[in-house]
């Protein structure tokens, strides 16, 4: 390998990592815009567009359809829109890029919730024509529940209204009033065409008068790196390394990832559940050895003293630790078509931990078009959202969900399907 490509490649692998997810209604464009962004960004081969052209024009379509190198489910392609969750990888020179796109139909709206869950960013698409509608609230309340720090509002068709401006304004100022109750902290709004390519690479020549970035430009260059909690110290335990091996007779390691700001090699660290102390002795990252590692590294860790450890258990700084309990209030997104009701029986499974858990309460559940609490609740139905409180039967140790994303969420799974019913965002107590 020559110096200029190792150069190359190293540069490769220390970029930057921008996950986002887009959303919107059926029909708003989702599919076409992440074409788009992957045809201007030269991210596709020109063998993928050969077959998506071939494709359009078998179609009888006019135009190449670029929703069709995302949609690649049968049923989305006969329907027309999108059901599962579709992932796209690709990158520019400035930063690498993991696509989630999600579906627009009311009852897949908990796919959104797996495709955002880990988003740095959410794309919300309306249509020019329709303004503000309730899937545009209701994954804007999503993205808000999960924490999503940026959100960009795209409004989409700008070429089936004209161009015009005041549209637009009305669009971005209906948005504004009712984000207004929610908790995003950044967004943007940028008025687009991805039939046509209009300020989504390119800056368009349609709307002088907008005079904002491009999509690309804000993907790009939006600051991520004080997206994750960089202060409190977490590592979640996954496996114990014994190598049994006559070399490493003495060795035991904790293999994990942080979910939580950093960690040092002489540092003091408290173990849950056992409440026992000890100091870093080592970290490795692979065949390499830190003096120090961060949120999101995986690694292995060496204690200067044995303690029993084990798989579900979390490693905190001294005098920063988690919180710990067994009555848990969270916000819940259901999946599942079976309710949750009282007194169901459910698996809990947070970071490396899975214990088991009870339904103790249901407080409400949210109105997505106004917002308002809906008290005196039975149950939760596929794709409700609502205020719950948990029992499990053991310790678990995080932190509230606006603190840390990782350590404050959960998802719930059905015992005898073994199938993911729920996802859940822990709350402070009074919330």
């Amino acid at each position: 390998m020559s110096e200029e490509s190792k150069f190359d490649s190293e540069s490769y692998l220390r970029m930057e990592l921008l996950r986002f997810t887009t959303a919107g209604s059926v029909d708003d464009g989702k599919s076409t815009l992440i074409g788009r962004l992957l045809m201007d960004s030269k991210a596709i081969f020109q063998d993928q567009l050969d077959a998506i052209e071939k494709t359009s024009q078998r179609k009888g379509e006019e135009k190449i359809n670029l929703a069709y190198l995302t949609d690649g489910l049968k049923a989305e392609l006969e329907q027309g829109i999108t059901i599962d969750v579709a992932y796209r990888y690709f990158s520019t020179p400035r930063r690498k890029f993991i696509i989630a796109d999600t579906p627009g139909h009311i009852q897949y709206t908990r796919n959104m919730v797996t495709g955002a869950s880990t988003a740095h960013l959410a794309i919300i698409l309306v249509d020019a024509r329709k303004g503000i509608i309730e899937q545009t609230k209701r994954h804007s309340l999503i993205a808000s529940l999960l924490g999503i720090p940026h959100v960009a509002i795209c409004i989409n068709k700008m070429d089936l209204v004209n161009w015009d401006q005041a549209t637009y304004n009305k669009i971005r100022d209906d948005y504004k009033e009712f984000a207004a109750k929610l908790q995003i902290k950044d967004f943007h709004f940028i008025p687009i065409s991805a039939l046509n390519g209009d300020n989504i690479v390119h800056k368009s020549s349609n709307m002088p008068w907008y005079e904002g970035t491009t999509l690309m430009y804000l993907l790009e260059n939006i600051h991520i790196a004080n997206d994750n909690n960089l202060v409190d110290a977490r590592f979640a335990v996954q496996t114990v390394i014994r190598p049994q091996r006559e070399e490493y007779h003495d060795f035991r390691a904790y293999a994990g990832r942080m979910l939580g700001g950093t960690i040092r090699v002489g540092e003091k660290v408290t173990i849950f559940p056992s409440g026992f102390t000890s100091k870093i002795k080592s970290i490795q990252f692979g065949d390499h050895d830190l003096t120090e590692a961060f949120v999101p590294q995986s690694i292995s860790i060496q204690l200067e003293d044995e303690i029993d450890i084990s798989r579900g258990d979390m490693i905190v700084r001294e005098n920063n630790t988690s919180k710990r309990g067994q009555d848990i209030q969270a916000m819940m997104c259901w999946m599942s078509e079976k309710p949750m009701s009282l007194g169901s029986k459910y698996i809990l499974k947070h970071t490396t931990k899975d214990v088991k858990a009870m339904v103790k309460g249901i407080s409400y559940k949210m109105d997505i078009d106004s917002l308002h609490r809906i008290p005196d609740q039975t149950q939760l139905n596929m794709n409700d959202i609502g205020k719950v409180q948990l029992r499990t039967t053991s310790e678990i140790f995080y932190d509230i969900y606006q603190k840390n994303r990782i350590t404050g969420s959960f998802i719930l799974i059905d015992e005898v399907t073994n199938v993911t019913v729920g996802a859940g965002m822990i709350l402070e107590s009074q919330q």
